[in-house]
Parts: structure tokens; C-alpha cells; sequence
């Protein structure tokens, strides 16, 4: 994909997969779905990024998802598999309540209007919201009783759709997704060029996203990143002060550029190390 490119869907890439996680965050009792590959067949084997911070008694794993997924490449196992199931909680952005906002309801350029769309460009792209990082790690925390606590409330989260600038919250679902005849055609192969880097462990992609929408909205960059990174590096520094292991799983874009949490927690004195 060009840079141009990027920068032109930047904004309506990043709002819209910020999104979907007002609709993939909670864990669901349905039987786990995974990907149906088996674990050997190494050439459809994913190598996510994971980092680890930890002390002399508490270890904290931080993934960074994918809220779509096609289910073709196995990613959990070896690294990812070793560090959830060492892991006592799971810990997601936020955790969806009993009767969440229908998305078809939602006030058009809500969150979840724009999560809707954009489930219609992943399926155009074949990629699956119930494959998803964070769906599949919910259902297999759920199926196995491990806690899942979410690092934002959902009204924190609904409440931060409500506070970007308008320049950053298009009109309509539509508008946001692409000014195109057929909007769920636009951002398929975006999707899926950021799907390809994921699988790979290569975050490129979803950083170029991220830093043209610095570039394009600074405010909006601040609300949906740089705030809540500072807000989640805090509680991981707040989190090393009990013992124990947790399994924290953000979206990449929250683990890349200037502003990352682990840039956060560097500011503090907090190290963090990529394992995967």
C-alpha cells in the first residue's frame, strides 16, 4: 500500500477499528472458535508481537490484537499460548455489558454505527470479527475460568467516540468507511494488508495508520492514543506492585510509535521486552 493511500483512509481505518471493540471485547459461553489449522503446519503459523514487563514477583504479557481475522494462520500457540495460559487474568480494553447499544440503533457516526460498517469491509476482506485476537482469547479465558477485566469501562469508551472533533467522527457510517458507491469495498485491502503485517509480527502497517492520523487530527490521535496509553502504562506500573502474571491484550495501535504504552511505561523507569 502507497503512504498516500494510508494517510486517505487513515481516519476512518483507525476510528472504525477502534470500534469494533465495542462490539468483540466480551467474552462470549458459546465453544471456543479457533483457527482450524493445527498447530504443526508451521508455514500457516502467525508470530504476533508480545512484550513482557515484569519485577522480581509480578510478570505482565502485553499482546497487541487484531479485531479481525480470517482464521488461516495460527497464532495461538507457542509464545502467545505459553503466556495466557501462564497468565491468572485476562485483561481487554473494556468488557461489553449484559444488553450493550444495538448497533443498528446507534446514533449515525456513534462507535458503533461505524463498528457495523466496518464489519462489512472485513467480510469483504473474508476476515471474521469472531476471529478476532480478542474474541478468541475472551471465549478461551471464559471456557477455561480465567477473570476478564477491561481496562475501560463501556461508557469510558462510548464517551470518547462523543468527545473527538467532528473533523474525526464522520456524519455517517458510510462517510466514515469510504466516500465510495460500494463503502465496504474500499477498506478491504487495507484491512487485509494490516491483517498480513499482524500475522507476520510486523506492525508497520498499523503504524503508518496510527501516524497519519497524528498527522490529520492531532486531537483525535490524543483521545483515542495518547491518553489511554498513559491511563493503561499507569495501570500496568499500579499492576506491578502486586505479584503475579496477567495477560493484557490491546490493539497494536496502542503498542506502536512515540506515544506507545510501552513508551509510557519507559518514561517511568518501566522496561519492557519484545518475546515474540
Amino acid at each position: 500500500m502507497d503512504r498516500m493511500g494510508w494517510a486517505r483512509h487513515a481516519r476512518q481505518l483507525l476510528l472504525a477499528l477502534t470500534g469494533l471493540t465495542l462490539l468483540t471485547a466480551s467474552p462470549s459461553h458459546a465453544r471456543p472458535e479457533f483457527p482450524l489449522v493445527t498447530p504443526h503446519d508451521e508455514a500457516s503459523c502467525a508470530r504476533p508481537s508480545l512484550w513482557v514487563v515484569s519485577d522480581a514477583d509480578t510478570t505482565i504479557y502485553l499482546f497487541g490484537t487484531i479485531h479481525t481475522h480470517d482464521g488461516r494462520a495460527h497464532w495461538f500457540d507457542h509464545a502467545v499460548r505459553r503466556a495466557f495460559d501462564a497468565s491468572s487474568t485476562l485483561v481487554l480494553e473494556t468488557l461489553i455489558p449484559a444488553e450493550p447499544p444495538k448497533a443498528d440503533t446507534a446514533p449515525q457516526g456513534s462507535g458503533l454505527s461505524l463498528a457495523k460498517a466496518t464489519v462489512q469491509s472485513a467480510r469483504q476482506a473474508g476476515l471474521s470479527v469472531r476471529l478476532g485476537a480478542d474474541m478468541v482469547l475472551a471465549r478461551a479465558a471464559d471456557a477455561e475460568g480465567k477473570p476478564i477485566i477491561g481496562l475501560e469501562s463501556f461508557d469510558e469508551q462510548l464517551r470518547m467516540y462523543q468527545s473527538l472533533p467532528p473533523r474525526a467522527r464522520p456524519a455517517t457510517a458510510a462517510a466514515a468507511v469510504a466516500p465510495a458507491a460500494r463503502p465496504e469495498q474500499a477498506l478491504a485491502p487495507y484491512l487485509r494488508t494490516m491483517l498480513d503485517g499482524w500475522n507476520r509480527g510486523d506492525s508497520s502497517p498499523i503504524e503508518a495508520v496510527v501516524g497519519a492520523v497524528r498527522a490529520q487530527s492531532p486531537q483525535a490521535y490524543r483521545r483515542l492514543f495518547a491518553d489511554r496509553n498513559t491511563a493503561w502504562a499507569k495501570w500496568i506500573a499500579r499492576r506491578l506492585d502486586q505479584p503475579g502474571t496477567v495477560f493484557v491484550a490491546v490493539g497494536t495501535g496502542h503498542l506502536v510509535g512515540s506515544d506507545s504504552v510501552q513508551a509510557k511505561l519507559a518514561a517511568v523507569g518501566i522496561r519492557s521486552g519484545r518475546i515474540n
